[in-house]
């Protein structure tokens, strides 16, 4: 088995699959209360560790995970976003979480976008979700910048299971038919 290499370049960013050079920063970005808030929450190293590696995993056997965010200007990891469709998830997911200094820049956007374009392109999704906690703010004004939204409340598995959420969704047709008005 091997991850592909996809590498996906925007204006400003570089997305990829994680690397073990990317660690040390997604571990400070998981233990970063405010960051990883609405991402699975803080976390300390060793259990970043897994989560990371569920992500690599994740490359591994089904081909796809969310991307690592390399800032092109610095060279540095930002954070991580793309397609996610773990074992019991309500959709077909294109989620974010970057680090706390990359916010408020446009890169979600930016990262997002291509990584929908990448999802409905290359995996032949029908629809992309985003699973939000009704509490941020910001992740539901990036989802309707998206074009995406609100179908009402979701449910995650576990361990999450308790954690509310709302489904912002769009199919293929609406993201190809408003790219297609920008």
């Amino acid at each position: 088995m091997h991850v592909p290499d996809i590498r996906i370049e925007t204006d400003r960013l570089i997305l990829r699959p994680p690397r073990i050079e990317d660690f040390d920063a997604y571990a400070a970005n998981m233990a970063d209360l405010e960051a990883a808030r609405f991402i699975g929450g803080q976390q300390p190293r060793a259990l970043a560790w897994r989560g990371f590696l569920a992500s690599a995993g994740a490359w591994m056997i089904q081909g796809f995970s969310m991307f690592a965010v390399i800032e092109k200007a610095s060279g540095q990891w930002i954070g991580r976003l793309g397609p996610w469709f773990p074992d019991g998830w309500p959709g077909t997911e294109v989620g974010w979480g970057l680090a706390r200094a990359a916010w408020g820049k446009g890169y979600a956007l930016e990262g997002a976008t291509a990584a929908i374009d990448w999802a409905f392109d290359h995996l032949g999704w029908d629809e992309v979700i985003h699973s939000i906690h009704p509490d941020n703010k910001p992740s539901q004004a990036l989802a309707r910048r998206l074009g995406s939204a609100c179908r009402g409340p979701g449910k995650l598995p576990a361990p999450y299971e308790d954690s509310p959420t709302e489904i912002w969704s769009q199919t293929r047709n609406q993201w190809r038919a408003r790219r297609a008005v920008a």
